[in-house]
Formats: C-alpha cells, sequence, structure tokens
C-alpha cells in the first residue's frame, strides 16, 4: 500500500503497510472521515512522522489517544495547536518542564518545537471521532504504532523512550531496555499527577542521557 508519510519512515514501515490488518485499518479510517467528524484532519494523520524523519528520533514519547474536541489534534501526542486552551495534562507537562529546567510555560500548547528536534510524539491510537474518547481503538492502530516503537527499538540504540501512565508503560516490552533509556512515571493528567509525575525530572534525564552518548540536547 502507498502511505503518504515521510520517506524514511515509508522505507522502515513498508512491511506494516503490506499487511492485511493495514489494509483493513485504512478502509475503516476512510469510512469514519467520509462518516463523521474525525480528528485530526486526514493530512495530519501521519503529522509525528513528517515531522521527525526516522533518522532524526532521539526521543519517543508515548500516549494513547488523540484530543478528541475540535481545534485541539494535530497529529502529535499531548499537543495542541496554536491558539488552543491548555488540555490539564499538558499544563501539568509545562509545569513539570518549569520545575525541572527552569522553562517558562509558553504561549501556546504547540509541541511542533519538540517533534522538529527529534521528539517522535507517538500516540497508539492516530485518529478518533469527535467527542468520543476510544472510538478508534482496537482497530490496528495500535498493531501498527507497536511496530513502530519495535522498529525503532531494532533498528536504532541510544533513545530515550518516556513512559507516563501505566498505558504508555506497558509498551516497555517492545523496548530493549539495554539498548535505550527507558524513564517511567505516572500520568500527568490531574488525576495522577502528584502520584509521582511532578518531580519526575524525566526533562533533564533525557538531556542527561542525550549528552552522555554525544547526541544534542532537547531545547524543551
Amino acid at each position: 500500500m502507498d502511505v503518504k508519510i515521510e520517506q524514511s519512515w515509508k522505507e522502515v514501515l513498508q512491511t506494516e503497510f503490506d499487511k492485511p490488518y493495514f489494509t483493513s485499518l485504512t478502509d475503516f479510517v476512510r469510512d469514519e472521515y467520509r462518516h463523521a467528524t474525525v480528528f485530526p484532519p486526514a493530512s495530519l494523520i501521519f503529522n509525528a512522522f513528517n515531522l521527525c524523519p526516522f533518522s532524526d528520533v532521539k526521543v519517543v514519547l508515548i500516549g494513547q489517544d488523540p484530543y478528541h474536541e475540535p481545534g485541539q489534534a494535530h497529529g502529535l501526542c499531548f499537543s495542541v495547536n496554536d491558539g488552543v486552551q491548555f488540555p490539564p495534562s499538558l499544563l501539568n507537562i509545562f509545569k513539570e518542564l518549569k520545575s525541572d529546567l527552569g522553562v517558562e510555560i509558553p504561549q501556546s500548547g504547540n509541541l511542533t518545537r519538540w517533534a522538529q528536534q527529534g521528539v517522535l510524539l507517538l500516540n497508539a491510537t492516530l485518529t478518533v471521532r469527535e467527542h468520543q474518547a476510544g472510538s478508534h481503538q482496537n482497530r490496528g492502530w495500535e498493531q501498527f504504532t507497536d511496530a513502530v516503537i519495535q522498529t525503532l527499538s531494532e533498528k536504532k540504540s541510544g533513545l530515550v523512550f518516556i513512559l507516563w501512565g501505566s498505558y504508555a508503560q506497558s509498551k516497555a516490552r517492545l523496548i530493549d531496555s539495554g539498548l535505550h533509556c527507558i524513564l517511567r512515571s505516572a500520568h500527568p493528567s490531574p488525576l495522577s499527577a502528584y502520584r509521582g509525575f511532578f518531580g519526575n525530572h524525566h526533562f533533564s534525564l533525557t538531556n542527561d542521557y542525550l549528552s552522555r552518548t554525544g547526541k544534542s540536547i532537547i531545547k524543551w
């Protein structure tokens, strides 16, 4: 199958695109876009990959589902478009960043600047119906994004995988901890942030690891 995605990703993921499950997933997603309001806009489904080519990946931040309210989702986990109010989890991410590295809370919740520095902002499910959280789960996206994580683990070394919350932490089984740095903590959601997300120092720990392995740090 010919998928419109950045070329280096296309090359490493072509075997996934050719599998029957991906054909079924594509049929489902196309039908959803025809008959319902679905986020992100179709042109941004693979935005995380297009902004962060395979060769540039240094950090992988794993989310679960795109935001499901109008104007929020644009294909990067936890990120929202310019001018959109910060969702609670994103605000807590910025609070931890300020506590950890002294970075002031920005005007915009758009994390494109992270992606362009080598942070793959990967949701496990890449599409969702408006107002219906989890509506595109268990349709094939998870199989695809698990393959992405496994491919990164196998074909690269010295990556930082940031796993916030139990769902993201379940992906650790796909990652070779001997080749990569895995950072785990509670999720930044207000329901769990005070149970181990605040004070996790994941931003400074990421940069420390990147420095030790000869990579440029992320300007969070």
